[in-house]
C-alpha cells in the first residue's frame, strides 16, 4: 500500500485528471465507477460534514429493521401508517439542523427527528434503515445498491442461516473490500444459537469476510429480540461517528476501489532505441535506399565521364538517360514537401517489409501498457500504414542527392580540350604541309615537318594529344570509381536520415504520445490511490 501523502482534495483532483486523460481507455464498468465516485464525493463534500450517515444493510429475514429499531431505541415503523414494510429508507435523525438538503441528496423522504445525544461525543448522526438487498423487488435492490455508494458507514447485518451467502458476498460485500474502516459486521439473531456456537460462527463470518477484502472488520453478535450485543453496536457505531472523519475515510476508501485496477502498475520504461533501429533499417529496405544510393552514384560517374572523359568519346555518354531524373529524382532537396519522385509505387513486398518494420515497432512501444492503452497503440500504428509509402517518397524527395562532380574537375576538362587542340594542330600541321606547302615556307623554310630525335612535331602533337586525353579519361574513370563508392555510400546516410526524421515524425511521436498520456495517467491514479 501507498503512503497517504495527498490530502484528500489533492487525490480528488488527481482522479479528474485521470478520467480526463484515460477516460477513452475505461470500460464501461470502470467509467460508471469512476464517475459515481467524483460526484458522490463532490456532492458529499458540499453537505454536512457534521453529520454522519450510517445505514442498516441487510438481506431478507436477517432481522435487520428490528436490530434497527433496538438500536435507536424505538420502534420508528410501528408510529408511521406510510412505512408497513422496509420498501423505503427511514432515517433516524440526531441534531438535524443542517441535514435536510444531506437527506435530499440521499433521497431519503422519511426523517425521523431524536431528542438529545445518540451517545456522548457521537455528535450529529443519522441511521438509515434501508430496503432489503435481496429483495425480489428491484427498485428495494437498486435502492440498497445506491445508498450502498453514498452512506459513510457500512453496516452489514447478518444471520445465522444466511451469512455465507454468495450473493451477499459478491454482489454487495466484496464491491466495498477497501471500506473495513468505515464498516460494522453484525451477526444478528445470535439468540437462536447455543452460547458455545455463537464465537464459532462469528468467526466464520469473519473469515468469509477476510475474504472479501475487509480484513479489519470485528464481528458483533447481536439479537433485537434478547438484546444481545445491541449496546456493543451501539458503542461500535458512535465511536466511528466520534471521529468525524467518516465522510472523509469513506470517500478515500471509494478512491481505493476505483483506482485498485492500475495501483500496482507503473509506468514502462523508455522504447530500447534497437527497436527504432530497426523500424528504420526495415523502412530504409522498403524504400529502396539501396537502388537509390546505387542511382545517384551512377548519375555522379556518368557525369564525370561526360565532364572529364576522352573528348572523341565522351559525348556518347550524354546520349544515356540520367539514373537520377530518370527515376524522378533531383540533387536538390525538396524542404517544401510537396516533390514526389517517380520511384514506383511500393510493391507487395516493400509494403509487407514497411509494415512490418512498423509494427514490430508498435509493440516495442505497447510493451508495459494496461491492454486497453497497448491497443490504442497497435490501433494508431495501423492507421500509420497507408501513409507510409507516400512518406517514404517524400524522404527520398527531400534527400540532397550528391550526384554533381565537383567544378574543380573543370581543370581536368580544360587540359583535355588542350590535348585535343594538340591533337588538331598536328593534323592541320599535315594538311597544310600536304595541301599548301607555301603557307607554311615563310613559318618553317625549307623543312615543313621538323623532327626530334626522329619524331616530327606534327606527330608529336597527334600522339601526345591523342595519348593525353585517353589518359586523363582514365584516370578519371578510375577516380570516379573510386568517389561513386563515397558518393553511394553519403547517398545512403542521407536517405536514411530522413527516413529515421521521417519515422520519428509519422510513427516514434504519434506512438509516444500515447505512452507519455498513458505515464502521466499512471502518475494520476497513484496520486489518487495514496
Amino acid at each position: 500500500m501507498f503512503n497517504r501523502s495527498h490530502s484528500l482534495s489533492e487525490r480528488l483532483d488527481a482522479l479528474d485528471r485521470a478520467a480526463e486523460s484515460g477516460g477513452e481507455f475505461f470500460t464501461p464498468e470502470q467509467h460508471a465507477a469512476i464517475s459515481r465516485v467524483r460526484e458522490s464525493a463532490a456532492a458529499r463534500r458540499a453537505l454536512s460534514a457534521e453529520h454522519t450517515v450510517v445505514g442498516f444493510f441487510g438481506a431478507t429475514g436477517s432481522g435487520k429493521t428490528s436490530l434497527f429499531n433496538a438500536v435507536v431505541g424505538e420502534d420508528l415503523g410501528a408510529s408511521s401508517p406510510r412505512r408497513p414494510t422496509t420498501s423505503s429508507p427511514l432515517a433516524a435523525v440526531w441534531h438535524p439542523e443542517g441535514s435536510s438538503e444531506l437527506l435530499d441528496w440521499l433521497d431519503v423522504e422519511d426523517r425521523r427527528n431524536r431528542l438529545g445525544d445518540f451517545a456522548p461525543k457521537a455528535g450529529p448522526l443519522i441511521l438509515l434503515d434501508l430496503p432489503d438487498f435481496d429483495s425480489v423487488e428491484a427498485s428495494n435492490r437498486a435502492i440498497a445498491t445506491r445508498l450502498a455508494g453514498q452512506v459513510d458507514v457500512l453496516v452489514w447485518v447478518t444471520d445465522p442461516e444466511k451469512y455465507a451467502d454468495n450473493i451477499i458476498h459478491d454482489d454487495f460485500i466484496r464491491p466495498h473490500a477497501s471500506h473495513s474502516a468505515v464498516t460494522l459486521a453484525v451477526l444478528n439473531k445470535a439468540d437462536k444459537l447455543a452460547d458455545a456456537d455463537v464465537p464459532t460462527i462469528a468467526d466464520s463470518l469473519a473469515e468469509l469476510l477476510c475474504e472479501d477484502g475487509l480484513t479489519k472488520v470485528k464481528v458483533v453478535p447481536t439479537s433485537a429480540k434478547t438484546g444481545l450485543g445491541v449496546d456493543d453496536l451501539r458503542t461500535a457505531i458512535a465511536k466511528v461517528a466520534a471521529a468525524h472523519n467518516a465522510q472523509t475515510v469513506r470517500i478515500e476508501a471509494d478512491l481505493d476501489t476505483v483506482t485498485a485496477a492500475w495501483a500496482d502498475e507503473r509506468a514502462p520504461k523508455d522504447v530500447p532505441a534497437k527497436a527504432k533501429k530497426e523500424l528504420d533499417e526495415h523502412l530504409a529496405t522498403a524504400a529502396g535506399a539501396e537502388r537509390l544510393a546505387a542511382a545517384t552514384a551512377a548519375a555522379y560517374r556518368k557525369r564525370l565521364g561526360q565532364t572529364t572523359g576522352w573528348l572523341l568519346t565522351s559525348w556518347m555518354l550524354r546520349l544515356r538517360a540520367d539514373p537520377l531524373r530518370r527515376l524522378g529524382l533531383r540533387e536538390a532537396s525538396d524542404d517544401t514537401g510537396v516533390h514526389r519522385t517517380s520511384l514506383p509505387p511500393l510493391d507487395a513486398a516493400g509494403r509487407a517489409r514497411a509494415n512490418k518494420g512498423l509494427r514490430s515497432y508498435a509493440a516495442a512501444a505497447a510493451d508495459g501498457l494496461s491492454p486497453a492503452w497497448a491497443n490504442a497503440v497497435a490501433d494508431r500504428a495501423e492507421s500509420i500504414t497507408d501513409t507510409l509509402p507516400d512518406a517514404l517518397d517524400r524522404a527520398a524527395a527531400r534527400t540532397r542527392l550528391p550526384a554533381q562532380p565537383s567544378k574543380a574537375w573543370g581543370i581536368l576538362t580544360f587540359i583535355q580540350w588542350l590535348a585535343l587542340l594538340a591533337a588538331l594542330v598536328g593534323v592541320l600541321w599535315y594538311l597544310a604541309a600536304a595541301f599548301i606547302p607555301g603557307a607554311l615556307t615563310p613559318l618553317l623554310g625549307a623543312d615543313l615537318t621538323p623532327e626530334i630525335e626522329g619524331w616530327p612535331y606534327p606527330t608529336l602533337l597527334i600522339l601526345g594529344g591523342l595519348l593525353l586525353g585517353i589518359v586523363l579519361g582514365l584516370i578519371s574513370a578510375a577516380f570516379g570509381g573510386a568517389i561513386g563508392a563515397g558518393v553511394k555510400a553519403r547517398t545512403r546516410r542521407a536517405l536514411r536520415k530522413e527516413i529515421a526524421a521521417t519515422s520519428q515524425e509519422l510513427i516514434v511521436e504519434p506512438l509516444s504520445e500515447l505512452r507519455s498520456r498513458y505515464g502521466a495517467f499512471l502518475d494520476d491514479i497513484h496520486a489518487a490511490a495514496r
